[in-house]
């Protein structure tokens, strides 16, 4: 199957494995409107193809920082005034819903996916590895949910599929502070399973356990995910529902225009709770 009119990751295929390299915007990996846009698509594809048994996911030097806010802003822009109304609170919404679907993706696909982070994951990349099946990382990887300290509630996954993994109170903690956190705070928290050296050991290792994965009766290991997902996906789905309907309601603040301001800025935010 041909991936090469999709730009948010190359993809190349060999012994059932597919990796994924995405090829996000901007400084350090992050995630502009191809992401978004083109995951759903990309994800699809993987599904559908029969050479595909496992996936790997990964991002260059860093996995990724998250949404490209100068990317994304003029787009987001419109819906952050706080005297906002309806109709335009009900676009929030639609956006939204369709920015959950780039890592929904990941989680419903029927073939299991493995990420591999190295160097910083932050924000949108932390909501991305929740979806994936496992995660594995090297020594220099470091972890943040950062939406807080831009006066958002994460709303694309993480708060619906972290506290499964890492547990509730480990993930209130995280969601609250916004803290940055290294991988061995994430391997024992059991956001990752297993560390590795250096990023060249980690993809190694990650392909390896793909390959094992790929060389099982495929339509067993996808059954086994089906099953799985039919435990945690609901939840999810609820979630997911509940911080679109929230942020649509929230989002435009006074706050989070303080948070931009300041991140354009590069200065400290003042948070004001309006």
């Amino acid at each position: 199957m041909d991936f090469k009119d999709l730009t948010c990751a190359a993809v190349s295929i060999e012994s059932g494995v597919a990796d994924v390299v995405l090829t996000a915007t901007g400084k350090a990996n992050r995630m502009g409107p191809d992401y978004w846009f083109q995951m759903p698509t990309l994800f699809s594809r993987l599904e559908a193809d029969d050479a595909v048994r496992a996936i790997v996911i990964r991002g260059g030097e860093h996995f990724t920082y998250g949404l490209d806010l100068p990317a994304m802003g003029a787009e987001l822009a419109q819906f952050l005034d706080p005297a906002a109304g309806a109709a335009t609170r009900t676009k929030l919404l639609d956006a939204i819903r369709r920015l959950q679907q780039a890592n929904t993706a990941v989680a419903r696909c029927r073939k299991p996916v493995i990420a591999a982070v190295s160097g910083w994951c932050i924000g949108g990349g932390v909501d991305l590895i929740t979806a994936c099946d496992i995660r594995l990382c090297s020594k220099d990887a470091k972890f943040s949910v950062r939406e807080v300290r831009l006066a958002m509630v994460a709303d694309v996954g993480t708060l619906a599929r972290l506290p499964p993994i890492v547990g509730q109170g480990v993930a209130r903690e995280l969601a609250f502070t916004g803290d940055d956190f290294d991988a061995a705070r994430a391997l024992r928290i059991g956001l990752v399973s297993e560390v590795f050296p250096t990023p060249a050991e980690l993809i190694e290792a990650a392909r390896a356990l793909a390959s094992r994965i790929a060389k099982n009766p495929p339509l067993v290991v996808q059954g086994i995910k089906e099953v799985l997902n039919a435990g945690s996906e609901p939840a999810a789905a609820a979630s997911l529902a509940t911080v679109a309907l929230w942020n649509s309601a929230f989002l435009p603040s006074l706050d989070v225009q303080e948070a931009i301001g300041a991140f354009l800025e590069k200065r400290e935010p003042q948070f004001r709770g309006q």
